[in-house]
């Protein structure tokens, strides 16, 4: 089963996030997005919104980037259109991981045929699926550096998640975990970590396998933690849990983009790439999930273990370089940022603890959409983002 990949000339850059609505009273999740978009592409038709699997969830698409500036800018005005409406039917945007007391069982799922058939196979575990994320597709140049660089990419999942954990709460209760939507999301049956393929060969194999076997007659692809997409030419990265701001948003969406380019450049000066073994990968997606920032990760094939938080800083840098060349030095440092102020999930469960409601948690949270801003001024890269064809991703 040929796998094509449309390669990209350039690093390139795209975005999704996942937004949901909430009403201002309850602070539950409302299932209005088909109005919230209808309005915004009568009002801006030059802004791509997308429907989700759940039906109160808004899914914001930059076009094609050339940084987190860029894109952040895009999604900005995407936002601020959205908002419009919300204001307009009386409700609010929100965006974490998981929601932390919404029942699944009042939230319907779009209507896609598609989703529908998720549902239909997946049953209890799929209709869970109360989870937002974000998604960050960055060009490569050849289909033979796409799984050399997952693989490298998979040795840095934990502090892309460490960073973004926004889902500590769930049926109303603390769980725990930095981020609970890691947990839920792995129960699907082409969801989680990918395979550590040697080479595009081995995932044209295997993909050819879940033809035979039916796999993908159901689920349309692999929703693998990180995955090729072919069709745009680009490495997807889904690790994240969505942010609630703009702010941090810029700050995960500039560090992905810049270690995909690192590896891809090791690859031209034909060093090896890291890697972990499968256990090692495994476990740190797993101490990611429940300790956040907190978490003590293993780092090399020999065990070695470090703070999550200090490995980042000296990721920073050895990033700081290829932020320069990519203007986004003020982006990639507000990874440093975040780590003084807390990630969501720390913001949500020290609100939690403090007034025992969570209802007051998805206020705050609510809040950070207008006041976690994003850079201003000159550092922001300037537009709009401009639009090339998709397949120079």
């Amino acid at each position: 089963m040929p796998q094509p990949f449309h390669a990209s000339a350039r690093p390139t850059l795209g975005v999704e996030w996942e937004i949901a609505l909430v009403d201002p009273q309850t602070r539950d999740l409302v299932p209005r997005a088909g109005e919230v978009i209808e309005k915004v592409a009568a009002a801006h038709p030059e802004i791509h919104l997308e429907r989700e699997f759940l039906a109160n969830t808004v899914e914001l698409v930059t076009p094609v980037c050339r940084n987190a500036g860029e894109a952040t800018a895009y999604l900005d005005s995407c936002l601020r259109a959205i908002k419009e409406a919300t204001d307009e039917l009386g409700l609010k945007l929100w965006s974490s991981g998981s929601h932390p007391f919404s029942d699944f069982r009042t939230q319907p799922v779009s209507e896609k045929g598609h989703y529908k058939e998720i549902i239909e196979r997946t049953q209890y575990w799929g209709n869970q699926m109360l989870i937002w994320g974000i998604h960050v597709h960055v060009g490569i140049s050849d289909k033979d550096r796409v799984w050399p660089i997952i693989n490298a990419m998979l040795t840095m999942y934990p502090h892309l998640l460490a960073l973004t954990a926004s889902s500590p709460g769930w049926d109303g209760i603390d769980t725990g975990y930095a981020s609970n939507r890691t947990m839920l999301y792995q129960q699907l049956p082409t969801a989680g970590l990918p395979y550590q393929f040697r080479n595009w060969q081995e995932w044209e194999s295997y993909m050819d396998d879940q033809d035979k076997s039916g796999v993908i007659n159901h689920t349309g692809s692999m929703h693998f933690d990180i995955r090729p997409a072919g069709k745009w030419g680009t490495i997807e990265v889904r690790v994240s849990d969505a942010t609630s701001n703009l702010r941090e948003l810029s700050a995960v969406v500039a560090l992905t983009h810049l270690l995909v380019i690192y590896f891809d450049r090791m690859i031209d000066r034909g060093e090896a790439l890291p890697s972990l073994q499968d256990w090692h990968v495994a476990e740190n997606k797993w101490r990611a999930a429940r300790y956040g920032m907190e978490a003590l990760i293993i780092t090399s094939r020999d065990t070695d273990e470090r703070l999550v938080t200090e490995d980042l800083e000296d990721w920073l840098e050895k990033l700081a370089p290829l932020a320069k060349e990519f203007d986004c030095e003020g982006e990639l440092g507000l990874v440093r940022e975040i780590m003084e102020r807390g990630a969501g999930y720390q913001r949500q469960r020290a609100i939690f603890q403090q007034t025992g409601s969570w209802e007051a948690a998805v206020d705050a949270t609510c809040a950070e959409m207008n006041t976690l801003r994003p850079l201003a001024g000159g550092e922001v890269a300037s537009g709009q983002g401009h639009k090339e064809d998709a397949d120079e991703r």
